[in-house]
């Protein structure tokens, strides 16, 4: 378990609650005895490379927490150094809500899961925005994606958690989907073609057959 991560999420409110519980001693240990994961390994960026899509969590002047979805092609979020993480926001629905909760605020979680290999992992830190062209736009492109890049959002890692996957289910997106039953419609395909050379191939003989009788 890290350290950074019991850090931030270990607040005196979660330690009374384990103490009474009687989980504290065994966090305790592992905290003090953790890496500090507050950096971006090798094996967390290709996580991060192969994901179309993750949780964006901010918070509001009113003290409410606000979970956002992001989606896009893979790598679309992009590992920018061991420390940071950003991804180009367009145009939406116009609330900008995480835009003005990251004013106020800059505190932000990212909760990246992956269904069908049941893998998660959560990531504090704060998060900054950068409005219009800025030397970030090229580098948060998406290639072949035509929209407007209207700013760079940047996310500053502080604390990163793997959790185990008891209790992900498991999911497949329209992508992976097609890529697994392609070549069972492949096979399909080359059974029906077979069946219609046999089914041919039976016609001619009895016509055949026919004709010599």
């Amino acid at each position: 378990m890290s350290r950074k991560f019991g850090e931030i999420a270990f607040t005196p409110e979660v330690k009374a609650a384990q103490a009474e519980r009687g989980s504290r001693q065994t966090y305790e240990k592992y905290i003090a005895n953790g890496p500090a994961n507050d950096a971006i390994a090798p094996k967390v960026a290709d996580f991060i490379a192969q994901l179309d899509g993750f949780y964006f969590g901010t918070v509001s002047s009113n003290g409410y927490p606000y979970i956002q979805f992001r989606g896009g092609s893979p790598g679309f979020l992009k590992v920018l150094d061991e420390k940071t993480l950003g991804f180009a926001d367009f145009s939406g629905n116009v609330q900008y809500i995480t835009i003005g909760n990251l004013s106020g605020n800059d505190k932000a979680f990212l909760f990246l899961m992956d269904y069908r290999h049941r893998k998660r992992i959560k990531i504090w830190g704060r998060a900054e925005f950068i409005e219009g062209e800025s030397e970030w736009t090229e580098r948060l492109r998406v290639p072949g994606y035509p929209a407007v890049i209207e700013r760079s959002i940047l996310f500053h890692v502080e604390a990163i958690s793997e959790n185990c996957p008891q209790h992900i289910p498991i999911r497949y997106s329209e992508t992976e989907v097609e890529a697994m039953i392609a070549p069972l419609r492949d096979r399909i395909a080359e059974l029906e073609q077979e069946l219609e050379r046999k089914l041919e191939h039976e016609l001619e003989r009895k016509l055949e057959h026919e004709l010599e009788h």
